[in-house]
């Protein structure tokens, strides 16, 4: 099984936490930062597959860090955990819920579309004349 590499930014003692075996049975390994500047830190040196921020970072901060990585020309997934506002950030790829069967189906879901993505053959236009 493929091991999955998630830059998790700002999460609570939740995530992974307790469920830290079953998403290491799942293929999921997390690289935790606590803060913006220390994700950013993490993207530079790392290979992600996902980007995983935490509900308690502020939406500018999520907008512009989702930014700051779009603007490397990285097309890693960003999702973003909705708190209890049931926020959706439209800047990312996607908005799942905090629960953890939900958060791993949604990422497993946007990973696997990412793959097909990738895999699809590219369209062939020809020019009538």
């Amino acid at each position: 099984m493929p091991t999955t590499v998630v830059l998790a930014v700002c999460l609570d003692s939740l995530v992974p936490g307790p469920q830290d075996s079953a998403w290491r049975s799942a293929g999921y390994f997390f690289i935790p930062a606590n803060s913006i500047k220390e994700a950013i830190s993490h993207f530079k040196a790392g290979d992600f597959d996902l980007v995983l921020l935490g509900h308690t970072i502020p939406a500018e901060a999520r907008e512009r860090l989702t930014f700051l990585i779009r603007a490397t020309g990285s097309n890693v997934p960003v999702v973003s955990m909705a708190g209890l506002s049931d926020h959706n950030d439209s800047f990312v790829d996607a908005t799942l819920g905090a629960d953890p069967g939900i958060l791993l189906a949604g990422m497993e879901n946007l990973l696997a579309n990412k793959a097909r993505m990738r895999t699809a053959p590219a369209l062939q236009f020809s020019s009538a004349t």
